[in-house]
């Protein structure tokens, strides 16, 4: 049975920038305290911050809601998402 999420909804709502809820995320791709690479309906996401945890995680209907001091959320290409995991793994290796 394929895993995916049915749903193809996706939505951001943030309180007073230490609240996050994101529906419509497929994978946690990556995360720490620091940063979190999400999979969601609409490409990949990348939120930063500090302090940065999950506080609830829906798998099966795709929501997450974060908390923490956040910083910035932008919506990576391919590409990027790469070059994301090879510095991770790169940083891993020194």
């Amino acid at each position: 049975m394929d895993k995916d999420i049915i749903t193809g909804n996706h939505s951001i709502n943030i309180n007073q920038r230490k609240n996050i809820s994101i529906t419509g995320v497929k994978k946690i791709e990556n995360f720490d305290e620091h940063e979190f690479l999400l999979e969601t309906n609409m490409g990949y996401m990348q939120i930063k911050g500090n302090n940065l945890e999950i506080i609830k995680l829906d798998t099966y209907q795709g929501d997450i809601s974060i908390k923490g001091k956040i910083d910035s959320l932008n919506y990576l290409d391919s590409s990027k998402k790469l070059e994301k995991q090879e510095s991770v793994f790169s940083k891993l290796f020194k």
